[in-house]
């Protein structure tokens, strides 16, 4: 027996792949999503798909639960009727935190260095996601819902999965490598602290630097850090690599680990794929991911920490490097997974339809 309709809004693209065609590997959020409506349909729910950005879309029938992205969330959710169980799924920190932080590095970037740059941020759009849910699942750490808790709903945490699974390096050699070091991120480069990064590297000749992002798409941070990126003997421009390339694999080897100053994320999943590399991540606590026993949190944000933490780990000596490194990647494999994704999501689900006032709204169905 149907357990009645799932309205799900987020991404379309898993549900009109042409024959023989892959799921994306860009983005996690497309494994993802397929896995949200595989897991309603397992527990006996028919599910409807919209893409968050349709503006037009009006709903018709009655929904049992409604799951949709932070985007366009705010519109759908007042057209469903009381009884709809609303949940919202945000894959950043709130709009609020995020675009004060994005703005706050701009400035500090302005101050540091005369120039005003009108990209190189990660803004969110404006929403009241959060205030039109019962419920929310949000990829994140305890900063990550702490940007939500004001709103006094249901939060719950979920990991980000992976679009990639790396063998351990079985040859790789500490000694070697411990003073190489990666920054890989997406678009939004003074958001993501490159720019805090090429400073510093610039100040150490003695350690190497590669720089793995879609410098193309950001040609006025480009010019402003041009003597960084390719003037600079130690610091590599390589450009953006796909994670599934054999090149993503050599420069992952050749390095100790990853340094990603972000100043708010969701769940940073260019931290968590590094991990699955067997990369040490020397993060942001607003990067979203739990370092714990295999990594490092940067204190505070500024060059000086960054040149400071990253003499701290070269120095390290080569087992505990190993074994930090050994410790990055089985917690990736363990935690930043398509199952554990699966695992989570089906339970949260069970949780939120175990409610009281799930019951009630049953209860409601089948007076």
């Amino acid at each position: 027996m149907s357990q009645g309709t799932v309205l799900l809004s987020w991404v379309i693209d898993p549900f009109v792949l042409k024959p023989g065609e892959s799921m994306p590997d860009s983005h996690t959020q497309y494994q993802d999503c397929a896995q949200v409506a595989r897991t309603f349909l397992e527990l006996g729910f028919a599910v409807g798909v919209i893409d968050s950005h349709n503006r037009t879309f009006r709903p018709t029938k009655s929904y049992a639960l409604f799951i949709g992205h932070r985007i366009n969330f705010d519109r759908i959710a007042p057209l469903l009727k009381s009884e709809c169980i609303k949940i919202a799924f945000l894959d950043t920190a709130h709009w609020v935190f995020n675009n004060h932080a994005t703005y706050l590095r701009k400035l500090q970037l302005q101050q540091r260095k005369g120039v005003t740059l009108t990209g190189s941020h990660r803004l969110v759009e404006h929403n009241l996601a959060i205030e039109h849910a019962d419920y929310a699942v949000a990829y994140g750490n305890q900063f990550t819902l702490s940007t939500y808790r004001y709103a006094n709903k249901p939060l719950f945490p979920i990991h980000i999965s992976s679009c990639v699974q790396v063998p351990w390096p079985e040859h790789k050699e500490y000694d070697t490598c411990r003073t190489h070091f990666l920054w890989f991120g997406t678009h939004g480069f003074v958001h993501k602290g490159l720019d805090w990064v090429l400073e510093a590297f610039a100040q150490m000749p003695e350690y190497q630097l590669y720089v793995c992002g879609p410098l193309e798409r950001e040609m006025d941070f480009v010019r402003v850090y041009y003597r960084e990126l390719f003037q600079t003997p130690n610091i590599h421009a390589v450009g953006w690599v796909d994670v599934n390339s054999s090149k993503f694999i050599e420069i992952a080897n050749r390095c100790i680990g990853l340094v990603y100053p972000s100043c708010a994320e969701g769940q940073a999943g260019c931290v968590t794929t590094c991990m699955h590399a067997a990369l040490i991540p020397m993060s942001s606590y607003e990067s979203g991911v739990d370092v714990n026993n295999c990594g490092f949190v940067l204190k505070d944000y500024s060059i000086m920490t960054i040149i400071h933490m990253v003499q701290e780990i070269s120095h390290l000596p080569a087992n505990i490097l190993g074994d930090l490194s050994r410790n990055a990647w089985e917690h990736a494999r363990a935690t930043h997974t398509r199952e554990r994704f699966a695992k989570e999501f089906k339970n949260i689900i069970l949780t939120i339809l175990g409610e009281p006032r799930c019951k009630e709204i049953e209860r409601s169905r089948a007076a």
